[in-house]
């Protein structure tokens, strides 16, 4: 059985993790999609249940593996 608040998190470091490894700051990531920073940082930590459509534009940022990014 899977745990949303468990998938949420590990989801959050999957996307902190892409951010880092490309150079990104929150702040500057967040300029870039156009989001505020505190957003950035709540789905970093897991407290946002994003669209899948965020989701895949979050990836395609990124240009990550959306698989890699879903990673559980």
């Amino acid at each position: 059985m899977y745990n949303e608040t468990e998938i949420l998190k590990q989801f959050g470091r999957n996307i902190k993790a892409e951010r880092i490894r490309k150079g990104y700051t929150q702040e500057s990531f967040a300029e870039k999609m156009n989001v505020n920073r505190e957003y950035i940082s709540k789905i970093e930590r897991g407290l946002v249940n994003m669209s899948l459509k965020k989701i895949v534009s979050l990836t395609n940022f990124l240009e990550a593996d959306l698989k890699d990014i879903l990673r559980f």
